[in-house]
């Protein structure tokens, strides 16, 4: 699924762009927590600009401790950011923490029943479970969906996808 993601992001440089442009078809959050893209993972720039622009607040996960639960951080596009416990960009301890009602996440793979194949360190399925009402939507290229993809019990579900065609509400969160 890595590789088909790598192909996906060189295809289509600009789908990203089209995803953003679909955003106001999100649901509902006054707090949104995006992250920063890494490899071939769908980039979050120009949404975080759409999001922005449409008055929601934004917010990027962090690391604390690899075996943990995330937190979240106020963010704004162009602010500093180091790199957290887990190697990813995230603000500097000075933001202050809050709690987003929508978390938009990277996927490897999806299906339209909420299913979702993340990187397998299991960050976003910890956090989804100690957040249980926020809404949690997976960000990534169409062709990243899958008939089905096989959830353990830990595993938590998505409500949605968002990609460069559009929002699709899961069918059945899991």
């Amino acid at each position: 699924m890595r590789a088909l993601r790598k192909r996906l992001a060189e295809a289509d440089p600009l789908a990203a762009q089209r995803a953003a442009d679909c955003s106001a078809a999100l649901p509902r959050g006054e707090t949104v927590a995006l992250y920063r893209a890494m490899g071939s993972e769908l980039d979050t720039d120009a949404l975080a600009q759409a999001l922005a622009a449409a008055g929601r607040t934004l917010c990027l996960p962090v690391v604390l401790e690899r075996d943990a639960t995330m937190i979240f951080r106020l963010w704004s596009p162009g602010e500093p950011l180091e790199l957290d416990a887990a190697g990813c960009p995230s603000p500097l301890p000075l933001a202050a923490t809050v709690v987003p009602d929508l978390i938009l996440a990277p996927l490897l793979a999806f299906d339209d029943f909420g299913g979702r194949l993340g990187q397998g360190g299991g960050f976003y399925d910890r956090t989804f479970a100690v957040l249980p009402e926020a809404v949690r939507i997976g960000f990534a290229y169409a062709g990243q969906r899958l008939d089905r993809v096989p959830m353990d019990r830990h595993d938590q579900g998505l409500h949605g996808v968002l990609t460069e065609v559009g929002y699709t509400p899961a069918r059945k969160v899991s």
